[in-house]
Formats: C-alpha cells, structure tokens, sequence
C-alpha cells in the first residue's frame, strides 16, 4: 500500500508566511491591538505545563484573558523574534522572552506553532524550552 502525497501548496505557504510575519511586526512594535486583530474569532490557545494556565483555551475572548494572565505573572517582554517560518499547513514563530516575577528572571526561547485560517491565527500551541521554569513562573 502506498501514501497519498499531497502537492505542495506554495500559495498557502506564502499566504501563511504573511500571516505570521504581519503578526510578528505587530509583535515587535508592542502593538497589542494590531496583536489581537491577528487572531480569529475561534482561536483556541493550547498551553502545556503544569501551571494554573495549563490547559485549552477556546475562542479568542477567553485565549486573550489568558495571555493577558500570563503577562501579568512572567512580566513578559519580547527579546527577538528568532525565526518565522510558515508552510501550507502550518506557521511557527521561535520568539526569546525575558520573564520577571519577584526575584525570579529568565530568558529563554519559546516555540509557538499555528494554524490559520481565513487570514488569521486560528490555533496555538506553546512549546517552552524549559517547561518547569515557566511553570514557576506562573505558580500561583
């Protein structure tokens, strides 16, 4: 038995590729309106970890209250923009952020893979380098 390959689709990666980079613009200028506008009405956030924000996050109004959340406890502050990268399934944002929280800092790199859909960002997973760090961060 064979796979089926599917063609390449390099219109839908091109079509990504903006997405994700118009998104990182937005990103680099701290703009958080021009952030939120990125997402589409069904994004649904998936956070890994062991931490109180751990878990889905469907449809953006409850994905923006987690990341608005989870900045409020990292003190989050976006170092560079490592790589972006997209193709017709899927976009990927490697991102450095520095994180505060008391006498706890750290900088570290952070992995966020997206679907898209209708021009947005439709879906995120977070993968974090150092997944427990980041759970002490947002400990309660």
């Amino acid at each position: 038995m064979s796979a089926t390959i599917e063609p390449y689709d390099d219109h839908l990666r091109t079509a990504n590729r903006a997405v994700v980079e118009h998104y990182c613009a937005a990103w680099r200028a701290g703009a958080r309106q021009a952030l939120a506008d990125c997402y589409h009405d069904d994004f649904t956030l998936y956070y890994g970890g062991a931490n109180p924000l751990s878990g889905v996050h469907a449809g953006k109004p409850a994905a923006l209250q987690v990341l608005a959340e989870f900045s409020r406890r990292t003190n989050r502050k976006l170092t560079a923009i490592v790589d972006c990268m997209a193709g017709p399934n899927r976009a990927v944002v490697i991102a450095r952020e520095a994180f505060t929280r008391g006498a706890l800092r750290a900088e570290l790199e952070r992995t966020l893979v997206y679907a898209i859909r209708d021009g947005r960002l439709s879906a995120c997973w977070v993968f974090d380098v150092d997944q427990p760090l980041v759970d002490r961060f947002l400990a309660d």
